[in-house]
């Protein structure tokens, strides 16, 4: 997926902790974009919380990134959380 924007990355991360949070957020587009998976999400989300451990760190990764890209994280998550099986989420204009 081709974005004019950058991820919320951390400089200290290491490489593999830099792709498991832009494959989260690549997840996080697909869901809005052409839909996925619970399993997929929490998978990826799973990965996110590795290197993203806090609560607050999240609620501001989240908030980073949603404003550069128009997309909301906490949707996608809180669906997968519910158990909701197929993800599409609806982009707010």
């Amino acid at each position: 997926m081709a974005n004019e924007y950058s991820y919320p990355l951390e400089f200290d991360w290491t490489t593999e902790e830099i792709v498991a949070v832009i494959e989260f957020y690549q997840v996080v587009e697909a869901a809005y974009e052409k839909g996925t998976t619970r399993d997929t999400v929490m998978t990826h989300y799973k990965r996110f919380k590795e290197v993203v451990r806090s609560i607050a760190e999240e609620k501001t990764s989240f908030r980073e990134f949603e404003g550069v890209s128009g997309y909301a994280a906490y949707p996608v998550v809180k669906a997968a959380k519910e158990g909701q099986e197929k993800i599409k989420i609806m982009k707010k204009n």
